[in-house]
C-alpha cells in the first residue's frame, strides 16, 4: 500500500511527465502544422493524459482515466470500464470545444485578413 507522501510524489511525477510531453508535442508539431491543429492535438492529448478516475468503487485514490479504462477493458470488459470512460469522454469533448473556440477567436487564418486588406485596397 502506498503512503500519502509516496502517492503524492507519484501523482506529481506523472503530471510533470505529462506536461513535459505536451510541451514537446507543442514544440515539435508547432513548427510543422497550423496552429489550430496543434491546439486541437495538445488539448485532446492533455485531456487523455490528465483526466483522473477511481480505479474501483471502494478505492479513495485516483489514477489516470486512460490507464484505468485500458486495464478495466482488458481484464473485465467494457461495462466495468464505463466509470473511467465517462469523464474521459467529457474531458475530450471539452478539449475539442475549447480548441474550436481558440480557432474562432484567437487563431484566425492569415488568408482572411489578407483578403480583407485586398478588398479594402480595391475599394479605395
Amino acid at each position: 500500500m502506498l503512503s500519502e507522501s509516496s502517492y503524492l510524489t507519484a501523482i506529481y511525477v506523472y503530471c510533470g511527465a505529462a506536461i513535459m510531453l505536451l510541451l514537446c508535442l507543442a514544440w515539435w508539431f508547432g513548427r510543422r502544422w497550423p496552429n489550430a491543429w496543434v491546439a486541437l492535438l495538445i488539448l485532446v492529448t492533455a485531456a487523455l493524459l490528465l483526466t483522473p478516475a477511481y480505479p474501483r468503487e471502494e478505492v479513495d485514490t485516483l489514477a489516470p482515466a486512460l490507464i484505468v479504462a485500458g486495464f478495466q477493458m482488458a481484464t473485465e470488459g467494457f461495462e466495468s470500464a464505463r466509470h473511467a470512460l465517462k469523464p474521459l469522454t467529457y474531458s475530450c469533448g471539452f478539449a475539442i470545444l475549447l480548441a474550436l473556440v481558440f480557432r474562432l477567436v484567437f487563431l484566425r487564418s492569415g488568408r482572411t485578413s489578407a483578403s480583407s486588406n485586398a478588398e479594402k485596397a480595391e475599394s479605395n
